[in-house]
């Protein structure tokens, strides 16, 4: 099977958000999609890549294991298109892109999407793509239309300072960040014992279920998602106008990508972060990078910056 175009994503979740969009489109354009991902059936990909596939969507580790075995041909493939670049093109998942690119054929046509501009992003760009044109939104884009607070509290008060957040905001969806496998399960524990309906969603879940969760979350079947930083990239959900750092990010880069879940499709948005002294030096760092202000939560939020 020979493709037109290769769309690379670091996550299954955004795959399948990638994929139905593709979908979408393609009934006017009369071209067939795939999706592609691990913790779904190997067979099953194999067999459907004996029908007309004219754009691939999946994750690199998926994708490389099908062009090894030969069922997926990429001889032909003129277009290779990295969504969350960045995520893509960090040291763990490198290796993997290269492989895929062995595949492709010289002539074809790279496009990388970011929100970030690492070193590692300028590094694949000036050794493998060809005279590139770069095109920079985030002048425009960043931060646009949240607004960003900060709660200082010791670790023990964080869980009485989120049911408070919780009586006080009006939440249409909220997700909200741990940093920790472990501590995503305590928290969703947590919130449940406190009254308030919550999913969570994690890396180490079996694939079945993470669809299953962020499926029903999409559809309005729960007001809060507890999840890992498996969730930061790229997924567009539009009630959501909150976003909580219950554990605040290591660096800029997680902290955009986290904020920038909330605020979709134009509307606005609300982060806010639960600080702790051990944060003090990531929180002012993060504010100088992005050059962005964190101010303090003051006791009543206006709800016109978030609600529409």
């Amino acid at each position: 099977m020979f493709f037109v175009a290769l769309i690379l994503v670091p996550t299954r979740e955004l795959a399948f958000q990638t994929s139905q969009v593709c979908k979408e489109l393609s009934k006017y354009l009369n071209v067939e999609v795939m999706v592609t991902t691990g913790g779904t059936s190997l067979k099953d990909d194999i067999m459907r890549l004996y029908q007309p596939v004219h754009i691939l969507v999946g994750t690199p580790g998926r994708v490389l294991d099908l062009a090894n075995k030969g069922v997926c041909k990429l001889t032909g493939c003129s277009m290779l298109v990295m969504d969350e670049a960045d995520k893509l093109l960090s040291p763990e998942s490198l290796p993997s892109i290269i492989q895929v690119m062995s595949y492709l054929p010289e002539s074809r046509q790279v496009l990388l999407f970011s929100a970030t501009f690492p070193v590692t992003v300028k590094s694949f760009k000036d050794k493998y793509l060809q005279k590139p044109y770069i095109i920079n939104l985030m002048d425009e884009l960043t931060l646009k239309g949240i607004t960003q607070y900060y709660a200082f509290v010791e670790e023990r008060q964080k869980v009485h300072c989120l049911n408070t957040l919780f009586s006080k905001l009006q939440i249409n969806q909220s997700i909200i960040f741990c940093n920790s496998v472990n501590r995503v399960e305590l928290l969703a524990k947590k919130i449940t014992e406190l009254g308030y309906s919550c999913f969570y969603i994690h890396a180490k879940m079996v694939q079945s279920h993470r669809n299953k969760v962020f499926h029903d979350f999409r559809n309005g079947a729960c007001r809060n998602l507890v999840c890992s930083d498996v969730f930061t990239r790229g997924i567009d959900i539009q009630a959501v106008n909150v976003v909580i750092n219950f554990d605040f990010p290591k660096n800029s880069e997680t902290y955009l990508h986290r904020v920038g879940r909330s605020g979709r499709f134009g509307h606005l948005g609300l982060a806010v972060n639960l600080i702790t002294y051990e944060d003090r030096v990531n929180f002012y760092n993060i504010e100088r990078e992005l050059g962005t202000e964190i101010k303090p939560i003051p006791a009543d939020i206006d709800r016109a910056i978030y609600c529409q």
